[in-house]
């Protein structure tokens, strides 16, 4: 499976990006899948539902399905938590998986900034960042797209991926 990131700081614009280039990408017939990194707890299950209550009863697992999708809830409990590759060994065979966040690990990303924010770039400090699509001119020594040109940012994804 070929595996491309979004990295950037809060409020950089990553999951406008991510959102553009999988209507984008989809778009010209290729398949995609998508992995979101949260920093914060989540939950998509609520109090009340049977779901929840199996849970909250103890299940490891619970897959909740109907007519339109599934959706599978794995508990860590004490576990740790589990490393982008074995997400990605969860995930069924597509064309490319589109991976929002994970800045530190290894895979080729593009990075959103946005110059309102007053962050730092994380390119210079490393090499998997290919690319940098923001909203001020920068002069790097890797391509820098204009974070709203998302048919140029999927060209090139589709590119280092050789779709």
């Amino acid at each position: 499976m070929r595996v491309f990131g979004v990295v950037g700081w809060k409020n950089a614009g990553k999951t406008g990006l991510m959102e553009r280039l999988v209507s984008e990408i989809t778009a010209r017939g290729f398949s995609v899948s998508t992995i979101k990194h949260a920093h914060h707890s989540f939950d998509v299950d609520h109090e009340g539902k049977d779901s929840y209550r199996h849970r909250h009863a103890g299940a490891t697992e619970v897959l909740l399905a109907s007519a339109n999708r599934f959706a599978l809830m794995h508990e860590l409990r004490d576990e740790e938590e589990p490393k982008l590759e074995a997400l990605l060994a969860k995930l069924a065979p597509v064309d490319l998986v589109l991976v929002e966040g994970y800045k530190r690990d290894r895979h080729p990303k593009v990075e959103a900034h946005r110059r309102v924010t007053g962050n730092p770039l994380i390119a210079p400090q490393d090499d998997t960042v290919r690319a940098v699509a923001s909203d001020t001119e920068l002069h790097l020594d890797r391509p820098v797209f204009d974070l709203d040109d998302t048919k140029a940012i999927a060209d090139f994804i589709l590119k280092e991926v050789g779709l």
